[in-house]
């Protein structure tokens, strides 16, 4: 990762840690960590996000192998969401970091608004 104690700007890395970690594609992974969702049960579980952002990230993170989307031949067609085995090789790591994030989120938008009120 770090070579010569620099971080490369093309490597290929920075691609996919745009694609994983932006807002609405860690939301999304951690939405599909249970078990594989449909289009509205995902819109649900992500509250927040609009179509268009949830159908950029889908189609991101399918491309990039993360997510698998199955359409069964219905009237209307059934679309589901899941990940495939990168995908939870992924979310295994994804998981504790958010766990964490819970962990301590109240604590550092408290002490960010306290230290931006005391300017």
């Amino acid at each position: 990762m770090l070579t010569e104690g620099r971080l490369p700007a093309a490597c290929p890395s920075r691609v996919v840690l745009d694609h994983v970690t932006s807002r609405w594609g860690v939301l999304v992974l951690v939405a599909l960590a249970r078990q594989g969702l449909r289009w509205g049960e995902l819109r649900r579980a992500v509250e927040g996000i609009s179509e268009k952002m949830l159908a950029s990230t889908l189609r991101t993170l399918e491309a990039d192998g993360i997510v698998d989307r199955t359409v069964t031949g219905t009237v209307p067609p059934r679309v589901d969401y899941a990940l495939t085995e990168r995908g939870r090789a992924l979310v295994a790591h994804l998981l504790p970091l958010m766990g964490w994030v819970v962990a301590n989120a109240d604590a550092i938008t408290a002490d960010r608004a306290a230290r931006e009120a005391s300017r």
